[in-house]
């Protein structure tokens, strides 16, 4: 939860760089995600923002720079150890499994949890009772709206500190839009989760973050509370 003194940086990231092949996508960048509070990631289209989620992820192999979660560095750790280690990640297009059941797509998250725990807690179909009414359905005879709700509780069934989410918003109806909205904020609010959030949509980025983070050509090149994205940053970094 936000409060008037300044929180610990549960992510730490500096003078981050990355590769494609001869292309240098992302340039000395820097960015603190604050514990317990919701961070925005914004930026045009092709400007690096997925591209960092996939290197927090371990998805992307960094080149140089500090990437450190709660103190400690994540350069040698695999993809697949980081889930266990309490990071969330809902990817840009869901990526749900398509011909797996919707509570076998959440039974997936399980082995990443510290407690042990062999089914789908309650919780999740608390926050998504489509989910529940919805168990035996195949992920990919799902809407839109109700693959991403599913996306995003097979995050929360990791037990993760750190939910990442890359445009939960994308194609998305607006009615659904504002159930992830009202979810991401009670997690980030009530329950203490820490929020890292790349979206497009202006309106939804204000109701949820308590900070943002603005990258331009792989650099990021300005930050801080939500506050301060003045109508000249919007019109110089985010108008298209």
């Amino acid at each position: 939860m936000a409060n008037s003194a300044e929180p610990t940086a549960m992510l730490k990231i500096s003078d981050l760089n990355q590769y494609y092949g001869q292309s240098h996508t992302l340039r000395e960048l820097n960015l603190d995600v604050p514990e317990g509070q919701c961070t925005v990631l914004m930026g045009r289209n092709g400007v690096g923002k997925t591209t960092l989620l996939k290197c927090i992820m371990g998805l992307l192999p960094v080149k140089g720079g500090v990437l450190d979660y709660c103190g400690k560095s994540l350069k040698k750790v695999s993809a697949e150890q980081r889930a266990p280690l309490g990071i969330g990640y809902v990817p840009q297009g869901r990526q749900i499994f398509p011909l797996l059941s919707v509570e076998e797509n959440l039974l997936i998250g399980l082995p990443a949890r510290h407690d042990k725990l062999n089914k789908v807690p309650d919780s999740i179909y608390e926050m998504f009772p489509v989910l529940k009414e919805m168990l035996r359905r195949r992920g990919g005879d799902l809407s839109g709206g109700q693959q991403q709700q599913l996306a995003i509780g097979r995050a929360l069934v990791t037990d993760p500190k750190l939910l990442i989410l890359d445009e939960p918003t994308e194609g998305i109806q607006p009615n659904i839009v504002a159930e992830i909205g009202n979810i991401v904020r009670k997690l980030n609010h009530e329950m203490g989760l820490t929020v890292l959030l790349v979206e497009q949509k202006l309106p939804f980025a204000r109701k949820l973050a308590d900070r943002f983070c603005l990258l331009d050509r792989g650099h990021a090149v300005a930050s801080g509370a939500m506050a301060e994205l003045n109508d000249d940053l919007i019109q110089q970094y985010l108008t298209v």
